[in-house]
């Protein structure tokens, strides 16, 4: 089972199929530049623990027979039928003799493993079953001392598993998408592997450069050794494919250079901190966005299609206006940078739905007629053994927001953007509710100013999580924690809170002492 692909079918039930196995192809430029890492080390026996198609088994023979030693290719696979795709793809029998048919990650090899190169299975975190997942949160406890957050996909446990199973002085490459340095979980994770491993590199790529066009990931590629953590690692950036200069690289002990790829030399505490996969900091922010504002998600009905209405819908239905609340539920409803009621009636005139049924959590027979009967259809459609409305009591009862001044449109995969709300509208899931600390209408416009200054929008890809194309996702908290430069708090007359203003005296200040140091 492999991760991240180099062609994929562009929709449809085998597109499907593939998502839910994490079944995707790893390009040859990449695979030989991560077979290279363990073989520079001298390690001959290399093992890939999602086979697949075996596009890492041809890596490594490719890489053997540029450097003219003989290889050993061991490997688990747990889907069988991927097995007959490697022997079509020039592998032969010989080559796949080593490959058990097992779990990786809740069935393990027995033996410590040398080296370890692979794409492991990109399935998110809810496609997988509630046994598997009790048993990844057990096993991972175990080895790290703390669970790893529940929306961990199965590649982390993977990571979690070769790093267990790696001898001393072995050394493992995997290509992960980037929320493996970017999730709710990242800094844990990553501190604990940073106290027990080597990070030697992490190799990131420019959307233009990536080696999965058409896929909704962003990869990483991370080279890990066990043995003594060292303070400093190896980021890489590929700005253009060029054949096999990455694998170059790595054979020569990272020593060659390239046009095709920039490395910096960077601190492991800080990439833990900024995000391994975004670009190190290298400016000092006065203020983030959580100064001035609190963030929320929207509305989780847990059935768009019983609880989001059309106002032709909501007549057909005959609820009254008092269960019903305007709302916006998809970031392509919203074409800009502010929602007014005349969107919202453009919607409408679109038989799009714009109004929430939103009743609380009075009994039943307290409703009146209509809406007992649509409550009862609700019943029939067996909305309350669904997973989000079966925590709701009763089933029915709507999660509220107050109108919030401003949405954040975080699932806008290629528009992620501040929406100033002068409609008034309620959002569902697609968006982020900010509210303002002060209600004060100035200070609303000035905090809209500030939001959309193009350094605000700039600095969402140092606290999102990254997708294929440059899209980033940003959640709730991680959306407070946005950094707001001096030039758009100064255009849009915001003053920066009080320790920030002592912040940026302390580095003048220090910065002064190094000039009159350097001059005399």
């Amino acid at each position: 089972m492999v991760g991240v692909a180099q062609k994929l079918p562009a929709s449809g039930p085998e597109r499907e199929a593939l998502r839910e196995k994490g079944q995707f192809w790893t390009p040859a430029w990449v695979a030989q530049a991560m077979a290279a890492y363990p073989m520079t080390k001298g390690h001959r026996t290399i093992f890939d623990p999602a086979v697949g198609a075996g596009a890492f088994f041809r890596a490594v023979l490719a890489v053997a027979e540029l450097r003219k030693v003989r290889i050993q290719l061991h490997g688990t696979e747990i889907d069988k039928a991927t097995l007959k795709e490697a022997e079509a793809s020039g592998l032969s029998s010989r080559d796949l003799s080593a490959v058990e048919i097992r779990d990786f990650v809740l069935d393990p090899p027995k033996a410590k493993l040398k080296a370890i190169v692979a794409n492991p299975p990109y399935i998110r975190h809810h496609r997988l079953s509630a046994d598997v997942k009790t048993g990844l949160k057990t096993f991972s406890k175990h080895l790290t001392g703390t669970a790893i957050d529940a929306r961990a996909g199965y590649h982390i446990y993977f990571l979690l598993r070769a790093l267990q199973l790696l001898e001393k002085n072995g050394r493992l490459a995997f290509i992960v998408p980037a929320d493996t340095c970017e999730g709710v979980f990242a800094a844990a994770l990553w501190q604990w592997i940073a106290a027990h491993y080597r990070l030697d590199a992490v190799i990131t790529f420019d959307p233009a450069a990536s080696p999965f066009p058409g896929v909704d990931t962003n990869p990483v590629i991370l080279m890990i050794e066990r043995s003594d953590p060292c303070e400093e690692f190896r980021w890489v950036r590929i700005t253009q494919p060029d054949g096999f200069a990455l694998r170059d690289w790595v054979l020569s002990g990272f020593n060659t250079e390239s046009k095709s790829f920039s490395v910096q030399r960077r601190f492991v505490r800080e990439g833990i901190v900024t995000g391994l996969s975004r670009p190190p900091r290298v400016a000092k922010y006065p203020a983030t966005l959580g100064d001035f504002a609190t963030v929320m998600r929207g509305i989780a009905t847990g059935a768009n299609e019983y609880f989001f209405l059309t106002v032709e819908g909501a007549a057909r239905l005959k609820l009254p206006k008092e269960f019903l609340t305007a709302a916006i539920g998809r970031t392509r409803d919203v074409t800009g940078d502010e929602l007014t009621r005349a969107d919202v009636r453009r919607l409408e005139g679109q038989d799009r739905p714009t109004l929430l049924f939103s009743p609380d959590g009075r009994s039943p027979e307290k409703f009146p007629a209509a809406v007992r009967r649509y409550l009862r259809l609700g019943e029939k459609l067996g909305l309350p053994e669904r997973a989000l409305i079966k925590t709701r009591n009763p089933w029915y009862k709507m999660e509220t927001r107050r109108v919030p001044p401003f949405l954040f449109a975080y699932l806008g995969r290629r528009n992620a953007r501040f929406i100033h709300n002068r409609a008034g509208v309620v959002p569902l899931t697609g968006f982020l509710c900010v509210y303002p600390k002060d209600n004060d209408p100035d200070f609303i416009e000035r905090l809209r100013v500030l939001l959309s200054h193009p350094d605000t929008v700039a600095n969402l890809s140092l606290v999102g999580k990254s997708y294929g194309a440059g899209a980033v996702k940003v959640e709730p908290r991680a959306l407070e924690r946005l950094p707001l430069t001096m030039r758009a708090l100064r255009v849009a007359n915001v003053a920066p809170p009080e320790r920030a203003t002592q912040l940026e005296l302390c580095i003048a200040e220090e910065r002064a002492r190094y000039r009159a140091k350097r001059k005399s």
